[in-house]
């Protein structure tokens, strides 16, 4: 009887101890299961770092390629290629490449390209020589693309042929530096520039011996990829191999399995496109579809005719997903997963409810720095959890921060106050040998200004995120805004001061203070200038607009103007802007002239309140 008695105590323990906890801890099974997951990724890097010789990303390509050869691995358009391919093309432009006078292994190299196989083959091809690969946005042009090659102390430019009019603009530049240009055509008339297709197509697709890359070490550059900043010029975020090694086992946690086929239509110039997209397919096995860039219109169209099974996404991408007209074909795909961040919920929960069931991993990371979380249980609006493991493998914490001084908030003993839950505060990383802070290329004054000292106790180093965050009492994560003067908009971060000297240097524009605001129905904020008129000038609104067309990209170009007889400064001369974010673009609110940016018109016109009406009630886009 007794032995009855036990096992049936026993039987109703194993009954009711996993009901209890899933009622009063209801995220214990994915928190556990997320613990494994942490372990498994700190074993795998653990073991990618014994291994000898040293394995690098580029290792884990070759290792697919014996083992995937005849797998598809790019789908471009009607284009296929194999991982056998993709090895075999990347071999000729390497072979290509040490032939040609100018380029010695080793050396920096810039990849100036839209999204192609070529991109790809080029870095797969530059990594094989053991160079580095700076990242550049084929949207810059004149000052900002000289920067950036410059910065990053690049020898050899690789561009594809629809650049050549940017490339012949900074040539001059280039040739006094003695910088081999290559361009992807296979002739050049113009002097300085190389046609260097049919040198690939010459070339032997010979393996290359790894000797070549032999001085490569876990802290030699492999990519340098640009990240906006307050000074109004890229920064060049160095990513050295041990990062690039550390992202490929965190990517295996995303869920993506060697059967899957990726849709990736975010810039290969970017950490998403890049690193998630090209790398993570990469390193799982599976097939990239790659776009040139995304099109709403075709995006649904272009999963169904691929197979896609995984989609990346930007915030932007979901809302214009949930804008495009209602189909009936709507939920028929085969999209299992979505790979991303930046949704707002309410846009999470139209995108669920148009489109299907579909598993949003939902991330946060930014390239320099040393913290990210991973969305792992689904929670709508977070972008991750306090998990214990987590936080004791990569410390760090929320500390409230003072908008207008533009810095943290300190008490008597100089150390930084930890925000309490529910509270905003600023999200700051711990600098240690397993979350390191590597900066950026040439520029120590902006790496220095990313370290914050004293945090939490006197002589620690943390990395400033320069995001406010905010933890809820069930323990989720929020991203809230971003600080300091770069805004967000269409998925690119935009430099105030970079849009400022822009529009200082047109005909009627003396001084501009460049500053974000929220736009219903928009993720981030759209650019608006206060700006003052010269001595004498009378705005004109389509001389200004063909100066901003002409000088910036399209997600850098303020949609509005509002001109004002001074611009209001502090003290210390740093221009105002908490003010005149509040205020908005409202025009029966603003007293002074407005103007909004119509491209149909080709010209700043007056705006209206009809037309703040219609941008109101979603009939204007942006």
């Amino acid at each position: 009887m007794e032995l009855f008695f036990t096992s049936t105590i026993l039987a109703g323990a194993f009954i009711i101890i996993p009901f209890a906890l899933k009622t009063l801890f209801p995220y214990f099974w994915m928190d556990l299961r997320y613990a494994g997951v942490l372990v498994r990724i700190l074993v795998r890097y653990v073991a990618n770092r014994r291994r000898r010789p040293p394995s690098f990303a580029l290792e884990r390509f070759l290792e697919q390629a014996a083992a995937l050869s005849d797998k598809p691995f790019v789908a471009f358009g009607d284009e296929t290629y194999t991982y056998a391919d993709a090895d075999r093309e990347s071999n000729k432009i390497a072979n290509a490449l040490r032939s040609q006078p100018g380029y010695e292994a080793g050396v920096t190299a810039a990849l100036f390209m839209g999204n192609e196989p070529r991109f790809l083959f080029t870095w797969l091809a530059l990594a094989k020589l053991g160079s580095p690969v700076a990242l550049l946005n084929y949207n810059i042009r004149s000052k900002s693309l000289l920067h950036c090659f410059n910065c990053c102390k690049a020898k050899v430019l690789v561009a594809a042929a629809e650049l050549k009019e940017a490339v012949e603009d900074v040539l001059p530049s280039l040739m006094e530096q003695g910088v081999t240009v290559l361009l992807l055509v296979k002739s050049c008339d113009t002097p300085g520039i190389v046609g260097f297709s049919d040198k690939v197509e010459e070339a032997a697709d010979t393996p290359l011996p790894r000797s070549i890359r032999s001085h490569v070490t876990f802290k030699s550059p492999a990519v340098y990829i640009y990240t906006s900043g307050t000074t109004g010029l890229p920064k060049a975020a160095l990513v050295d191999q041990n990062r690039l090694l550390s992202a490929l086992v965190v990517i295996s946690a995303y869920g993506v399995k060697s059967k899957d086929v990726m849709y990736v239509n975010l810039p290969l110039y970017h950490t998403a496109g890049f690193l998630v997209g090209f790398l993570g397919c990469m390193e799982t096995g599976s097939t990239l579809v790659l776009k040139r860039k995304f099109s709403a219109s075709q995006f649904w169209d272009d999963c169904r005719k691929y197979n896609v099974t995984v989609i990346q996404y930007i915030g932007e991408v979901m809302r214009y997903l949930c804008c495009t007209p209602k189909r009936d074909a709507d939920k028929s795909h085969k999209v299992r997963l979505a790979i991303g961040n930046g949704v707002r919920a309410e846009v999470w929960k139209e995108f669920l409810s148009r489109f299907g069931n579909i598993q949003i991993s939902e991330f946060y990371a930014s390239t320099e720095g040393n913290i990210g979380f991973l969305n792992y249980t689904g929670k709508i609006g977070a972008v991750g959890r306090v998990h214990f493991l987590h936080k004791r493998l990569f410390p760090y914490t929320l500390v409230k921060y003072d908008t207008e001084r533009d810095e943290p908030l300190r008490d008597a003993n100089g150390l930084c106050i930890e925000t309490s839950k529910g509270k905003t505060g600023l999200l700051v990383s711990k600098i240690t040998d397993v979350t390191p802070f590597v900066g950026y290329a040439e520029n120590e004054e902006q790496t220095e200004r990313k370290k914050l000292r004293n945090v939490l106790k006197k002589g620690d180093l943390y990395f400033n995120t320069g995001d406010l965050m905010r933890i809820d009492n069930d323990n989720f994560i929020y991203f809230q805004d971003r600080v300091g003067d770069t805004f967000r908009w269409k998925g690119e971060n935009v430099a105030t001061t970079e849009v400022s000297d822009i529009l200082s240097m047109s005909d009627c524009l003396q001084e501009a203070n460049v500053y974000g605001v929220q736009v219903p129905g928009h993720e981030g904020r759209a650019g608006m200038s206060a700006a003052t008129l010269k001595n004498g000038a009378r705005f004109d609104g389509s001389k200004l607009y063909d100066h901003v067309v002409s000088c910036l990209p399209s997600y850098a170009r303020p949609r509005f103007i509002r001109l004002q007889s001074s611009v209001e400064v502090t003290a210390t001369f740093k221009q105002m802007k908490a003010k005149l974010v509040n205020q908005g673009f409202d025009p029966e609110n603003i007293q002074e002239p407005l103007y909004i940016l119509d491209d149909r018109a080709q010209s700043y016109v007056p705006l209206t309140a009809e037309i703040y009406r219609s941008i109101l009630s979603g009939s204007m886009k942006l």
